[in-house]
């Protein structure tokens, strides 16, 4: 069910993004990436949300559905709301609510730099492939385990004063190394999703375009653009 409403929920926060490969030049060729098609015109606000409430219509239920057929221990019953808190960046997030219900949330400037309807699902689709993945889950067990690891070499070390230290750094550490790899799982399910709705994932993601590069940067959360538009096109190649 879709709801306007303000949310004050910690997220597990993801966003969506493409450039141009920049492989060396005697390099093997590599899968041909997305060329950026001209960007369209940008919609007033309420064209926009006016796109987000069918797609959400549209998108929800065959969400739900991918998800009672590949999680089907999960809560599939999606909440898709847009965060109005005044100051939000252009973002949308996945996280659940104190019953475990999946929330979906969009900011109003996510929705509004949208320029159609196939970007609109291929995001919602991505942050429900982040549920049913079981990323948040995920992410919470690597940065438990990332924390024993490191408290335990400084304890072993005897660097006892450090140990808390050490575990902060270990639970940074253990929640971001994987969250690269959670992105790219989310970005392949998410294609399949948008296609199984009705939208086309190769346009949906052209919002990438608009979204800067994070590069593949040390504890970085989200890989390169370039790798991301792979993952879209091989799932994509695949249906």
């Amino acid at each position: 069910m879709m709801r306007l409403l303000p949310l004050a929920l910690i997220a597990a926060l993801a966003a969506c993004e493409p450039i141009a490969d920049t492989a060396p030049r005697n390099a093997p060729p590599a899968q041909p990436v997305l060329q950026q098609a001209p960007v369209g015109p940008k919609l007033s606000t309420r064209a926009a949300l006016n796109n987000f409430r069918t797609v959400t219509r549209v998108v929800e239920p065959v969400a739900e559905r991918e998800c009672r057929r590949l999680a089907p221990n999960l809560n599939c019953d999606f909440r898709i709301v847009v965060d109005d808190r005044a100051g939000q960046p252009a973002n949308a997030y996945q996280t659940l609510d104190k019953n475990g219900r999946p929330i979906i949330a969009f900011t109003v400037p996510l929705i509004a730099d949208t320029r159609n309807r196939d970007e609109l699902a291929f995001v919602m689709a991505h942050e429900a492939a982040h549920h049913i993945r079981g990323h948040i889950a995920r992410q919470q067990q690597n940065a438990t385990v990332g924390a024993l690891v490191f408290g335990g070499l400084a304890g072993a070390l005897g660097a006892t004063d450090a140990m808390q230290t050490a575990r902060q750094l270990g639970a940074t550490v253990g929640a971001r190394t994987y969250s690269k790899n959670f992105e790219l799982e989310a970005d392949a399910l998410g294609t399949r999703i948008t296609a199984a709705a009705g939208y086309n994932p190769l346009k949906g993601a052209e919002f990438f375009f608009r979204i800067p590069d994070p590069g593949d940067k040390f504890l970085g959360t989200h890989p390169a653009n370039a790798d991301r538009l792979r993952a879209v096109q091989r799932a994509a190649a695949g249906l």
